[in-house]
């Protein structure tokens, strides 16, 4: 094996990754800095953002699994330079994801009371709701961004949806210290005022990016003069078709994760709040995997257009392989720097609540020897995934993420996952099971499936000849 003609492929494929690396980066470094901001507040407050944010998980998988619908297909159509499909793909995506960001909306507005269903703290309880009443809201503006973004990595202008996400970091990290502390006047709002931070910064993000777009050369011919409610059903089935899917794939993976956060809720505030400082830590490096993904994504996707499909499987494999490298590096950090690591988001210092911080560091750094050992299959299967998307293939990589996710995963979780097994270390061990059992199924499905594409290509020609 020539392992130049993999390696030869990285520099571009980084080209291609790093904006929408850095663009994710910006979204969970917000989620960092607020984690760190309310944890000086208190245990309580952070496993509040902790219980508030897993419904908004959930919705944002749905919103974002369902927009990576427009990336292949604007992929394919910018390859094979068809002005049309583009134009077509771009309004319908735009549109279907605007209703879906209002619906989702008030389907997390409306789920509140299940917090009380759910035997969660009830101090975190009653901090939680008044934060997910503003970040409910934020879902509208989110997916409408995500729709603007998918169009702009499948013309692979990944670039400038890295832009608007800076710019919106940068808004929401002054407004939450303003915000949340009360500082220059404004009255301290504690995780309220990060609610607000994160709404304005997200309307921010999508008016940039919308009018950015409009006046860029490659973009502008499509974005221009589209008639937003003159629509075509065909089209519309066949975003909706890739998009459920793909929606279903991100929400079976990110329902696992938030199914941990509500399972440590049942051990109480503490390990609840450790749960949040892993998975925020673990998230980063997740969004370098997904911007991997993105470019295996629109590769893949370009490759399919020119019918190569010999090219599309030695690209993919040269992306898998990066996405490997990277994640031994991360593997390595978390492994050996997992007790420092969580230190960062609590305050040795508050007497007060020394004893809460102290349980929440101990428990936060086993879970990031967990998180470690998950790093490489994490980062296999969503780059994987990705590649998948890019040739359309949705329905069997919906199927093996449920099996991997909710019959090998949360089983495990649940089970280890008790008071009197192993706590909320068992509970990641099952995220364990469940992410190296995607990464396998996942890649024998990329590979069986490219290599049965290229033998077919081969029988028609030989058919021809």
């Amino acid at each position: 094996m020539n392992i130049k003609q993999y390696t030869s492929e990285f520099k571009y494929n980084w080209k291609l990754a790093a904006p929408v690396m850095l663009g994710m980066l910006g979204h969970t470094f917000v989620s960092f800095v607020d984690n760190i901001m309310v944890g000086q507040i208190g245990t309580a407050e952070l496993a509040a953002v902790s219980l508030g944010n897993s419904f908004m998980f959930i919705a944002m998988s749905i919103g974002i699994g369902f927009s990576t619908a427009i990336t292949p297909l604007i992929a394919e159509a910018d390859s094979s330079n068809n002005l049309q499909q583009a134009r077509s793909t771009y309004k319908h995506g735009l549109f279907l994801c605007t209703s879906l960001g209002v619906l989702l909306f008030l389907l997390v507005f409306l789920s509140k009371p299940l917090m009380y269903l759910m035997k969660q703290p009830e101090e975190v309880v009653a901090l939680a709701i008044p934060y997910l009443n503003l970040v409910a809201f934020s879902l509208i503006p989110l997916v409408i961004f995500q729709a603007i973004k998918q169009f702009s990595d499948g013309m692979s202008m990944t670039k400038y949806p890295m832009y608007a996400t800076l710019i919106a970091n940068i808004v929401n990290v002054v407004l939450n210290y303003i915000l949340i502390f009360g500082k220059f006047g404004f009255p301290e709002m504690g995780i309220v005022g990060a609610a607000y931070g994160t709404l304005i910064s997200r309307v921010i993000m999508v008016v940039y990016l919308a009018i950015l777009l409009r006046y860029k050369k490659r973009s502008a011919q499509i974005v221009k003069n589209i008639k937003f409610f003159v629509l075509d059903v065909l089209m519309i089935k066949k975003i909706i078709n890739i998009g459920s899917l793909s929606a279903m794939q991100m929400f079976f993976e990110v329902a696992i994760f938030t199914s941990a956060i509500w399972l440590s809720g049942l051990l109480g505030k503490n390990p609840q709040a450790a749960n949040q400082i892993a998975l925020n830590l673990s998230s980063m490096t997740f969004m370098v995997a997904m911007g991997l993904s993105v470019a295996s994504m629109i590769r893949v996707g370009n490759q399919k257009g020119l019918q190569n499909f010999k090219e599309l499987r030695r690209i993919a494999f040269s992306i898998f392989f990066l996405g490997l490298i990277l994640a031994v590096i991360f593997a390595l950090v978390f492994f050996i720097f997992h007790k420092v690591m969580p230190t960062i988001y609590v305050d040795l210092s508050d007497k007060v609540n020394y004893v809460d911080n102290m349980e929440v560091l101990s428990i936060a750094s086993q879970l990031l020897i967990a998180a470690a050992f998950f790093q490489i299959s994490d980062s296999i299967q969503v780059v994987v995934l990705g590649a998948l998307r890019g040739l359309q293939d949705v329905k069997i990589p919906t199927f093996l993420t449920f099996i991997s996710y909710w019959v090998v995963g949360f089983p495990v979780s649940y089970f280890l996952g008790k008071e009197e097994m192993y706590g909320s270390f068992g509970i990641w061990l099952g995220l364990l099971a469940g992410l190296t059992t995607a990464s396998i199924l996942l890649f024998i499905r990329f590979n069986s499936l490219t290599l049965k594409l290229i033998k077919d290509k081969e029988n028609i020609k030989l058919e021809i000849n």
